[in-house]
């Protein structure tokens, strides 16, 4: 009778434990949604579409994440773009290298380029490893920028937009294989 009681007693706190775990997981937020901040107020129902990590010469450069309403990417719609940067980054040095690729993808005249290097200028800061930038396109087709919860500022033009997110989301992008992680079975 003791061996008895002793494993229907044994076996008591598995038991107990399993059902703690499994109400925990029901009531827990799904790991997928947006970790977004303030930025998730412009994306309804932001979950999770893809992410992957930039690489440049080896050298670990930013993680990336799309978020788009219920997970299902289209670039006519609401969505966010967060890089979370693995290095320190001058302000500067992001703002260059965002105007080198919408200047390779083409289609943009030289003053219309000088308006958005000067905004972007005035937008982005530097930034240090473990910082976020994210970048929203609004229903409006408007970008507003956030570092963490903090709004850096919006360049209300719909085909900077178009560009702009083009550098990762784009067919031409230089990145594909960071594209295809991103955007999975979407657009």
């Amino acid at each position: 009778m003791t061996r008895r009681l002793t494993t229907k007693v044994s076996r008591w706190p598995a038991t107990a434990l399993f059902g703690l775990l499994l109400a925990f997981a029901l009531v827990m937020p799904d790991t997928a949604r947006a970790d977004l901040g303030a930025a998730a107020r412009s994306v309804p129902s932001a979950e999770l579409v893809g992410k992957g990590r930039m690489t440049y010469l080896g050298f670990k450069v930013f993680d990336a994440e799309l978020y788009a309403p219920g997970g299902s990417y289209r670039p006519s719609t609401p969505f966010a773009l967060k890089l979370t940067y693995l290095r320190n980054f001058k302000g500067k040095d992001i703002t260059s290298s965002s105007v080198k690729e919408i200047k390779r993808q083409g289609g943009v005249s030289k003053q219309q380029l000088d308006s958005w290097t000067k905004q972007m200028q005035s937008i982005f800061p530097n930034v240090s490893s473990g910082q976020s930038i994210i970048g929203v396109r609004t229903a409006k087709g408007s970008t507003i920028f956030y570092l963490g919860n903090r709004k850096l500022g919006s360049i209300n033009d719909a085909a900077f937009t178009n560009k702009f997110f083009s550098i990762w989301l784009g067919n031409s992008t230089r990145n594909p294989q960071l594209r295809a992680k991103l955007v999975g079975g979407g657009s």
